[in-house]
């Protein structure tokens, strides 16, 4: 297989990795809040989820660098779009007290 396929393919791979792991999250976080055992929901979720990932990472790399890093790179671009698709209000939905501050600075 030649190079750039491999990380074309690490790339994808991390990509659906980062899609489940933070897709994953957004679910347990919707069944947790509403949950008698929240604790529960939210620590299988995070062993469950971290472990699926570093094996995908593993078999992803085989061994190379250079893998790892096509992987990693997927997988900090899904979780961009995940959190975009996830939280993005479309501007009619707004109430009028959010987008009143929609427009504030943020301070602390």
């Amino acid at each position: 297989m030649s190079d750039l396929l491999a990380l074309a393919l690490a790339l994808f791979a991390g990509a659906l990795l980062g899609t489940f792991f933070f897709g994953g999250l957004w679910w347990t976080v919707q069944k947790g809040v509403v949950s008698e055992r929240p604790a529960l929901w939210f620590l299988g979720s995070l062993l469950l989820r971290t472990g699926l990932i570093l094996a995908g990472f593993y078999l992803a790399a085989q061994g190379h660098w250079s893998r790892l890093v096509a992987c990693l790179l997927g997988f900090l671009v899904a979780r961009i779009i995940v959190v975009r698709r996830l939280t993005h209000t479309p501007a009619e939905e707004q109430t009028p007290l959010e987008e009143e501050t929609s427009i504030a600075p943020y301070t602390r």
